[in-house]
């Protein structure tokens, strides 16, 4: 066969159609990725916060989304919203299927770790689960105690302060103030899947939340619940822990 020529008037404009093809595939799948790694920081983001975010249209962020979609790498759904709804259809927002997670490395011990504590509940029942989760969310309770040494007494202020400390841990977490008080958002969690099953795991980070803010709290969502994020509630003027009365806890997701 006859080496392709770039002179060849059949040859030549077929052969830079399949370059410029491919150059397009991989410029679509370094977006895919960018997609991907965003959603795997964040938790769930609508089309907007994502095409924001890397620059592209609403038209280029939605045909990535959809084939995306088509390949099984995202879920969506729509946006829980609290309070009035205003006019219009609500957002929806996106997320890595657990496929996807998979491809990305972050429930590699998962399987693992689960049946170990299938192993503690079988041998020690729920007070050995019990035991086991707080002994796991004590280091990291040490650790955010530390950053929260020049945060003062205002819940609130501690919030924001823990919101660093837990991004720093791998949590993607922010925090803000509402109506009814603030509000601790963890994006990303790294034992949703175990959590899931051991609800344990939850509760006690959930104690140390409300240890380290100083103030009794409330968690709203959890990822390991399906919810895209997890929500703590830090309700306005309420009574702080004093030492030796820790606060109490509620959680209310499930």
């Amino acid at each position: 066969m006859a080496a392709l020529s770039e002179h060849d008037p059949v040859a030549g404009p077929a052969a830079e159609a399949a370059v410029s093809a491919h150059a397009t595939s991989m410029i679509a799948d370094r977006t895919r990725d960018r997609v991907t790694h965003l959603l795997l920081a964040h938790g769930a983001s609508t089309a907007a916060e994502l095409g924001t975010a890397l620059g592209l249209s609403p038209a280029a962020i939605r045909r990535h989304l959809d084939a995306m979609l088509a390949d099984g790498d995202v879920i969506s759904r729509e946006q829980p919203l609290r309070g009035h709804r205003g006019r219009g259809r609500p957002a929806r927002v996106f997320m890595l299927t657990d496929s996807a997670k998979v491809r990305c490395g972050t429930h590699t011990y998962d399987g693992m770790a689960t049946a170990a504590l299938r192993w503690i509940a079988r041998q020690g029942g729920p007070r050995a689960v019990d035991a086991f989760a707080a002994e796991q969310v004590a280091a990291l309770e040490a650790r955010c105690r530390a950053a929260l040494e020049d945060a003062g007494d205002d819940p609130l202020a501690r919030a924001e302060a823990l919101a660093g400390a837990l991004t720093a841990e791998g949590y993607a977490a922010n925090a803000s103030t509402i109506a009814t008080g603030g509000q601790l958002c963890q994006h990303h969690c790294p034992v949703a899947h175990v959590a899931a099953e051991f609800p344990q795991l939850c509760e006690a980070e959930t104690a140390v939340i409300s240890r380290l803010i100083g103030t009794h709290v409330q968690r709203l969502a959890t990822i390991a619940h399906g919810d895209g994020v997890c929500t703590t509630h830090i309700p306005a003027q309420s009574r702080r822990a004093q030492p030796g009365n820790p606060a109490t806890t509620v959680r209310t997701d499930r």
